[in-house]
C-alpha cells in the first residue's frame, strides 16, 4: 500500500544494537542525562481534567509531575517536590484540589505554582518563603487530547517535535475520544525491548498468529517510514485475511465478523471473497459514518479500516484503528533498575464507538506487576511474555548483536535516534 502523505525517510545510520544497551546501568544513566531531560513526553490526558484544580500524577525514571488545570482553563505542569525540604507532594495519580499540600509541613501551593501558606512565616531569616517560593514548573502543551511536557527549558515548541505527526494527528479530531481499557504494569524487562517490538510486524505470525484472520501482516502489503523528527510509522491493512492464508485457514472468523456487523454487513455474505471485506468495510463507513457520530472527513478510506501506527520517539506507540478507537502504549524506565519499567496500554475511543456500547466516562485505570494479572488486551499480552523473555536473552554473553529484515528497519531507525540523542547531536 502506498500512504497519501510520505515521509522523508533520512538515511539509515545503522547504529549497533547490542544487549548492553538493555542491561547497562551506564547506558541507562546516559539516556536519562542526554535524551529523556530533552525530548517531548506524553504525560497526562487534558479532557480527563474537567474542572479547575483537576490533575494527573506521572513518573518517569527518577521523577514525577502534576499536571494541574487552572481557574483559566489551560494546564500547567510542575515538578512533584515541595520546595521547602524536598518531600513529594502527591501521591495518588489523579484528583482534584484547591491547594497542594506538603504532607511533611503543610505547606500550602497554589493551582498555578505559587506559595499560598508556610508555618510561621516570621522564624525564616531569609523572608516569608510565600514572597519569593515558587514550585518548580516544566514545559506543558496540550494536543490531540494529550499533556505533553519538556524538562528542557530551552526546548522547541511541540508543533516542531512533532513535524508531520502534528498534522495526522489533528485529521482524526481525536481530543475528546473516551479512555477505555487502561492498565499500567510493572515489567522485568528495559524499555526499549517492548518499544523495539512496536516498531515492526515482523513477529505477528509466532506471537499474534489470532491476528491473522483479520490483519495483512507482511510487509509486502505494508507501509513503513520515519521523519527527521525521529518518529517513524507504519501502516497496516486491517479487516481483511493476511495473504499468508490459504485453503480452509482463510475464513471471516468471530473478530473480523465483529468488524462487520456493526457496519450492517453480513459475514456470511463474504464466504469465498474474504479479501473483499476491507473495500468493502470502507465504502459503508463512508456512507454511514456521520449518521452515526463519527468524523471521518479528514481521512482517506485505508484510514476507515488500517491500524495507521505511530512510534512518538522516544516511548509512545499509538495506533488509529479504522478511525474508530486508540491503541496507546506507553514505555516509562525504571527509575533506578535498567532491566525494569512501567508499561502502560490505553484504549480511547471515538464518540461513534463509544456510543454503540454504552459508553459515558473513562474506565478506571489499573495497577499491577506483570504475571499477577491479564491486561484483557490479547495482543498486548502476548507482547509482554515475549519481552520479558526476550530480556533475558539480552543479558547472555552468547548474544553477539542484531540482524534486522528490511522490514525491521524501524528499529534501526528508532536506535540511531537515541544514538543522535546519546552523543549530542539532538535535539
Amino acid at each position: 500500500m502506498a500512504l497519501a502523505r510520505p515521509w522523508d525517510r533520512p538515511p539509515l545510520l545503522n547504529v549497533p544494537i547490542l544487549g548492553e544497551q538493555y542491561t547497562s546501568r551506564e547506558f541507562f544513566e546516559r539516556e536519562w542525562l542526554n535524551m529523556w531531560t530533552k525530548v517531548w513526553l506524553l504525560m497526562g490526558r487534558s479532557s480527563e481534567l474537567d474542572e479547575a484544580g483537576s490533575y494527573q500524577v506521572e513518573e518517569i525514571g527518577p521523577e514525577s509531575f502534576i499536571m494541574i488545570k487552572q481557574n483559566d482553563g489551560s494546564i500547567r505542569a510542575f515538578y512533584n517536590v515541595c520546595q521547602h525540604r524536598g518531600s513529594r507532594l502527591i501521591f495518588n495519580h489523579e484528583g482534584s484540589a484547591n491547594q497542594i499540600v506538603c504532607p511533611y509541613h503543610g505547606w500550602k501551593w497554589a493551582r498555578d505554582g505559587s506559595l499560598e501558606y508556610v508555618q510561621d512565616p516570621e522564624d525564616f531569616s531569609e523572608g516569608n518563603p510565600c514572597d519569593d517560593l515558587t514550585l518548580a514548573e516544566v514545559n506543558c502543551e496540550v494536543f490531540a487530547g494529550f499533556i505533553w511536557i519538556n524538562m528542557d527549558p530551552e526546548c522547541m515548541s511541540l508543533k516542531d517535535y512533532l513535524g508531520p505527526v502534528w498534522e495526522e494527528f489533528e485529521a482524526y479530531e481525536s481530543h475528546d475520544w473516551i479512555r477505555g481499557l487502561s492498565s499500567t504494569v510493572d515489567v522485568k524487562c528495559n524499555w526499549k525491548v517492548p518499544q523495539d517490538n512496536s516498531c515492526e510486524s515482523y513477529h505477528l505470525p509466532a506471537v499474534h498468529p489470532q491476528g491473522l484472520k483479520w490483519i495483512e501482516h507482511s510487509y509486502k502489503f505494508c507501509h513503513f517510514d520515519w521523519c527527521k523528527e525521529g518518529h517513524n510509522r507504519m501502516a497496516i491493512p486491517m479487516v481483511t485475511p493476511s495473504h499468508s492464508l490459504s485453503g480452509e485457514e482463510l475464513e471471516v472468523d468471530e473478530q473480523l465478523a465483529e468488524m462487520l456487523e456493526p457496519w450492517n454487513l453480513n459475514p456470511d455474505d463474504f464466504k469465498g471473497r474474504e479479501f473483499e471485506t476491507r473495500e468493502e468495510v470502507q465504502s459503508v463507513k463512508r456512507k454511514l459514518g456521520a449518521t452515526r457520530g463519527y468524523q471521518f472527513e479528514d481521512l482517506f478510506d485505508d484510514q476507515l479500516t488500517d491500524a495507521y501506527h505511530y512510534n512518538i520517539f522516544p516511548n509512545v506507540t499509538i495506533s488509529f484503528a479504522g478511525a474508530e478507537y486508540i491503541g496507546l502504549q506507553r514505555m516509562r524506565p525504571h527509575r533506578r533498575d535498567p532491566e525494569r519499567h512501567s508499561y502502560d496500554n490505553f484504549m480511547y475511543l471515538s464518540h461513534g464507538a463509544a456510543a454503540r456500547i454504552g459508553m459515558t466516562k473513562p474506565e478506571e485505570r489499573r495497577f499491577f506487576e506483570y504475571g499477577t494479572e491479564l491486561m484483557n488486551r490479547q495482543i498486548a499480552d502476548q507482547d509482554l511474555a515475549i519481552s520479558t523473555g526476550q530480556q533475558l536473552g539480552l543479558s547472555s554473553r552468547g548474544y553477539r548483536g542484531v540482524r534486522l529484515a528490511g522490514q525491521e528497519s524501524r528499529v534501526q531507525r528508532f536506535h540511531d535516534v537515541l544514538e543522535e540523542y546519546l552523543e549530542g547531536y539532538r535535539p
